[in-house]
C-alpha cells in the first residue's frame, strides 16, 4: 500500500484535500469516486513517485 494525497472539487465549493492508502493510482482513484460519487474533479499523486527524477 502507498500513501496518496490529492483534492476533489466539488461542483463550486472549495477543494477537499485527501489523504488515503491504495495499491495503486487506480485503486486511489476508485476510493475517491465511491466515497463522492462521479463527475467531479479528483487530483491525486503519491509524494514518493513525485520525487523521482524523471
Amino acid at each position: 500500500m502507498r500513501e496518496y494525497v490529492g483534492f476533489v472539487w466539488i461542483a463550486d465549493h472549495p477543494g477537499i484535500r485527501l489523504r488515503l492508502l491504495a495499491s495503486s493510482p487506480e485503486d486511489a482513484r476508485a476510493r475517491v469516486v465511491e466515497e463522492h460519487g462521479e463527475g467531479h474533479v479528483i487530483s491525486l499523486w503519491n509524494e514518493e513517485d513525485a520525487a523521482k527524477p524523471r
